[in-house]
């Protein structure tokens, strides 16, 4: 059997998604290389021996198409000789190109593949990939769903109601995802993570409050749903939701007898893998089942989890989930999550990996389990064991 381990993982500090953000002046495709020069000179490795890369990008229009993984493998200076693909599975395409790095390790395809993501949110914004006047659902879905599905907006307020949860519910969980990352930083938890030097994650609101939170307007409130959604009642707020960001993260996987052989330590193994479809209208919640999938694949019980990383899109996603699953959340996101530090949409699987590997072996955790909710009701999960 061979096992994919990771040896190094790295990330930019995530910038906040506007024109005045710490990262927008970066092309994402430099972006993205500056990280992967970063990963290789961190692990003292020739970029000549990777076999692949595969990178998560969501946009894949302007800046971020053809192939934005292969123009920044090449941007970074790495040989021609290195391949590279680009996937989409929505938020969690960068976390999907970690599985298929480990899974090509494991099956022997590869010897040495690094996983990848980037999103300049602030020079490629979301949707801008559809054009004005187009149809990227076609006749036949549109068969399957004659009501119509939502964006993730109207998702997380169904969710909300279903699970019966309130404001002072979204609003608080928000405030320790901001409250856990700032106190990271503070503790330098971050500083071996993060690739550039006298930079933080710039969406952290260390001095925000209920009160703050709770005077915010729902954000996704429309007369056109009221009738249709009439069990809404509004409480999902730019708080209570991840905010738009600019970023990338890299993590190096290899084969642990190639790892051993190049004098490197493997830090984490990939233990098992799950990938599933939910509902596309609630769309949020296949991180549920995802994670009873990976747990049953990895022989597990959720008391066999030390740490969790479950994807902040919106408070309620982590709540419903956690409700469902009865998680710690002492042991979820404890470093903050998304809501603070920002949700890159294409760097987010490999920018929460990242911090789980970190977080797993300052806290001596076994086991880690990551999952992501994904737009068309998808959601990968990972469990990773240290080494």
């Amino acid at each position: 059997m061979r096992d994919a381990v990771i040896v190094e993982a790295v990330r930019t500090p995530v910038g906040k998604g506007k024109p005045n953000g710490a990262l927008h002046g970066e092309h994402p495709v430099d972006l993205l290389a500056r990280t992967l020069q970063t990963l290789v000179e961190r692990a003292g490795i020739d970029p000549a021996q990777v076999d692949d890369v595969v990178g998560g990008v969501v946009t894949q229009v302007g800046e971020q198409a053809i192939n934005a993984t292969r123009q920044a493998v090449l941007a970074a200076g790495f040989p021609e000789s290195v391949p590279a693909t680009t996937v989409d599975r929505q938020c969690g395409s960068s976390q999907q190109a970690a599985h298929f790095a480990a899974q090509g390790v494991i099956s022997g395809a590869y010897d040495i593949a690094i996983a990848c993501g980037v999103e300049s949110m602030s020079r490629v914004p979301m949707g801008s990939n559809v054009l004005p006047g187009s149809d990227p659902f076609g006749k036949n879905l549109a068969g399957r769903y004659p009501e119509g599905l939502v964006g993730q907006g109207i998702s997380a307020e169904l969710i909300t109601a279903r699970w019966k949860l309130d404001r002072t519910d979204l609003d608080a969980f928000a405030l320790e995802s901001h409250r856990r990352a700032a106190a990271a930083w503070e503790r330098g938890e971050f500083d071996r993570e993060v690739a550039w030097t006298g930079q933080r994650d710039e969406t952290i609101r260390p001095g925000t409050s209920l009160e703050a939170l709770a005077g915010l307007k729902p954000a996704y409130h429309h007369p056109m749903f009221e009738e249709r959604f009439p069990e809404i009642t509004w409480q999902v707020t730019a708080g209570n939701a991840s905010p738009i960001n600019d970023g990338a993260a890299a993590l190096l996987t290899m084969e642990a007898e190639t790892a051993r052989r190049l004098g490197l330590r493997p830090r984490a193994r990939f233990h098992s893998f799950a990938v599933v479809g939910d509902d596309p209208l609630l769309m949020l919640t296949a991180i549920i089942p995802a994670t009873e999938k990976v747990l049953a694949r990895a022989n597990l019980s959720l008391a066999d989890i030390g740490l969790f990383e479950v994807n902040e899109a919106f408070s309620p996603v982590v709540l419903a989930w956690q409700h469902e699953t009865g998680a710690d959340l002492d042991k979820v996101n404890v470093r903050g999550g998304a809501i603070a530090i920002g949700h890159p949409l294409g760097a987010s699987g490999a920018r929460i990996m990242t911090t789980l590997v970190h977080a797993m072996e300052d806290r001596g955790a076994r086991y880690g389990l990551q999952t992501m909710c994904e737009a068309g009701g998808l959601a990968n999960a990972t469990v990773l064991e240290l080494l």
